[in-house]
Parts: structure tokens; sequence; C-alpha cells
């Protein structure tokens, strides 16, 4: 099969490697339809994740057909549509007892992409499938599916349920990158007063706008505003910059709630000198994707809209052309890049 190869910091190539087999009876193989690129990837290809080793097949997002099935995979069979999870789940240890499958400590966790050959591929081996799957409706479009494979969990795990956001909360986000703007779309559900998003990039802004924040605007007054006024309920840091946690820090009111869902390479600086008497809670996770069958059902009978999330799409085979125009995602407008089997 082809695949997309990592060699080492700033190295990768779509390569003819193996088909993956059937190692564990609990094992599925799944044939990739569509797969994403993800800001990890670029993560990774820029040494950022010293654990993926050179050789391994990048990628953690998937919607796919099962082939093949281990002797104890009892929930799936060849022919099934199938969500690949980007978090793979034991089901046995007292992590994955409390749904808790990213904190796994039976061999899953993020392992795909990470420990193991990925999804960016034209077949993928998926460990402990009867947990690490959900069954997709064969008219859900893909574009849709795959998106429940880790970005919208991410945002509602995460963002919006750590944050505790509640009926008439003000939500400000900080990133207005795929899973900032997940987060947006996913807060609409608590129905918030105001949903505020702060990003540097102008077409990002404009698509906060469009996927329904109520203001989009670089930092400036209305943080200001914020922190000089009653503050925001909730504050999401999306960016993974550590300027994007200081501006959480200011925008969020005396018992709020910051949630860290940004990826962050970088120290942080956590300013208690002027934080210590606001008593906020601050959270960061790891996604589960235990709420993937709810987020699936929400958008199956419509109350859950991921347009303007997919702005790009191509062929498996030009993956190095997906990722560059993911890299640059300010300038080319980019948020969720989706590649497809044609």
């Amino acid at each position: 099969m082809r695949a997309l190869v990592y060699h080492g910091p700033a190295q990768s190539s779509w390569d003819t490697v193996p088909d993956p087999a059937i190692e564990e009876a609990t094992d599925a193989v799944v044939r990739v339809e569509a797969t994403t690129v993800c800001g990890t990837d670029l993560h990774i290809l820029r040494g950022g994740v010293p654990e993926v080793k050179p050789g391994t097949v990048l990628g953690h997002e998937a919607v796919g057909e099962v082939v093949e099935t281990g002797a104890e995979v009892h929930h799936l069979r060849p022919g099934d549509r199938v969500i690949v999870s980007a978090v793979s789940a034991c089901g046995l240890c007292p992590a994955c007892r409390q749904a808790a499958y990213g904190q796994c400590g039976g061999g899953g966790g993020w392992i795909l992409g990470n420990l193991i050959d990925g999804t960016q591929a034209e077949l993928v081996r998926v460990p402990f499938a009867d947990r690490s799957t959900t069954r997709c409706p064969c008219d859900l479009p893909l574009d849709d599916a795959v998106l429940l494979a880790e970005l919208l969990p991410t945002a509602y795990e995460v963002g919006v349920r750590n944050g505790h956001v509640v009926p008439g909360d003000t939500v400000v986000v900080v990133g207005a990158g795929p899973v900032g703007l997940a987060v947006v779309v996913v807060a609409r559900l608590y129905s918030p007063r105001r949903v505020i998003v702060v990003d540097l990039a102008g077409a990002r802004l404009e698509a906060a706008a469009r996927v329904g924040a109520d203001v989009a605007e670089s930092p400036g007054e209305m943080i200001a505003e914020l922190s000089e006024g009653p503050g925001a309920d909730v504050a999401v840091e999306a960016s993974g910059d550590p300027d994007g946690f200081v501006l959480c820090t200011r925008a969020v009111r005396t018992g709020g709630h910051i949630a860290s869902i940004g990826a962050h390479g970088s120290p942080v600086t956590l300013h208690l000198e002027s934080l210590w008497r606001k008593n906020m809670t601050i959270s960061t996770g790891q996604v589960d994707t235990s709420s993937t069958p709810w987020l699936l059902e929400l958008m199956r009978f419509g109350r859950l809209s991921t347009a303007g999330l997919v702005t790009h799409t191509f062929g498996l085979d030009r993956m190095k052309d997906a990722y560059e125009v993911f890299a640059d995602g300010p300038g080319t407008g980019a948020l969720k890049v989706v590649l497809r089997r044609e």
C-alpha cells in the first residue's frame, strides 16, 4: 500500500510500504476512505514529539471500510463503514472503565500515528477495534464523518465540557484554527450569551464569524473590556501559543474557567502574582472520544453543523500538497484539510 512515512524532523515521503495485518485478536484492518492532517502531525514533523520513530506512518483520524477483523472483534465485520477514533481504548483498565480513553493504561490512548502506524495511508490496523471505532451511516458525508474522529470530540470534551459552558455564558475562544472554530460550533449547543473569538489572521476571523461567533477580532479592545469589566465565564485557549494563554487569564472573570485545548510546544508563564485572587479553574486534557456517538447523532439529526470547517480536499496521493496548504493555514485560508480515496 501507499502511506505517508515519517523519516525524522522535517522529513516525510509518500512511500510504498507493506499492508498492515492483524497482530492481535482485537485488531481490525480498515481501508481508509478519508483522513485528515492535524496540527499534531505538523508538531511531529517539526520534531516536537520525539517518541514518534522514523519509519512511522503518520495520521490518527479516519473514516473507512472494515476489511478484516481479529478473532476477538465481536461488533464489527468486513464491509462495515466506521469512524476510526484518534484514541484507542482497551476497555479494561481503570481509566477506560471511567471512559477516560485518552489515559488508557492497557496499551491504548493516542497511539495511531504516534507509537504505531497511523491513518494517512490506504490501509490502517486499528487496535481494540470494538471500542476504538464507531459505526458510521453510509449517508453521512465523509467530510462530516471524519471530523468525529478527533476534532469535534476535542472541542466538546476538552473545551466546552471541561470549561463547564452553561446557558447564558460569555465564552472567549483564543485561536481561530480548526479546533477553535469547532469550539464555537459545539458551544452553540449550550445557548451561550456571546461567543467571542480572538485571532491575528483576518481570514480566520472571517471564518469564525461564518461558523457562528458573535464577535471576531484581533486581540485588543474586546479583551481589554473583558479584563476591566465582568470578564468571560469561560476562556478556551485554542492557539497553542503562550501569549494566547496569557490572553485567557486576562479575559476570564473571577471564579471562571480556562480550558486549555491547544497543543503547547513551549513553556507557558502562569502569572500567579496577579491571578491568585481570581479563584479560577484551569483545565487541560487529552481527548477521549467518548462523545463521538453522541455528536454523531446530533449531526445526523441536523443539530450540529460542520459547514465551513473543511476548506480543502485532496486525493490521498496528494498528501504532501495537503501538508503544505495546511501548514500555511493563515495564508491559504485552510482550516480542516481532508484527503479522500479516489
